[in-house]
């Protein structure tokens, strides 16, 4: 049996998502939150545009510091690019573990965020955008 595998160009990244140049948080809410989290198997490749896996590793410890996962995968992450490795693919499982643009409905992500928990994960996607935007 084959592994599917999703090519994502400039919308999802390997623990990142990409800028909202042409379209809305909502709409990036329900690419990334309705249909690939929710829709594509867990098992699927990721294949993303460009290899920027450290930096948005960075920024996912940034505003996640207590998720372990991200600690763990960042450190992989450098020792791979120190190698001269690339660090793609990802799978959706290990996108789900760690990538903040699809955890947006966590409340530790809200808190850190300064959001409350009740947040709608809507509301929390540009926030998020904008942070990384500026990190």
């Amino acid at each position: 049996e084959e592994t599917p595998a999703l090519f994502t160009g400039d919308t999802l990244f390997i623990r990142g998502c990409g800028r909202f140049f042409e379209g809305t948080a909502q709409q990036m809410y329900d690419a990334l939150i309705g249909t690939v989290a929710k829709e594509v198997p867990s098992k699927t490749l990721v294949y993303c545009g460009h290899e920027y896996t450290v930096g948005n590793l960075r920024f996912a410890s940034a505003v996640e510091p207590e998720n372990v996962a991200v600690s763990e995968k960042l450190a992989w992450a450098l020792e791979r690019r120190a190698s001269g490795l690339f660090t793609i693919p990802s799978t959706i499982a290990e996108e789900l573990s760690y990538n903040p643009f699809l955890r947006v409905e966590e409340p530790s992500l809200k808190r850190h965020l300064s959001l409350p928990d009740d947040a709608r994960a809507v509301d929390v996607m540009p926030e998020l955008r904008t942070r990384k935007n500026n990190f």
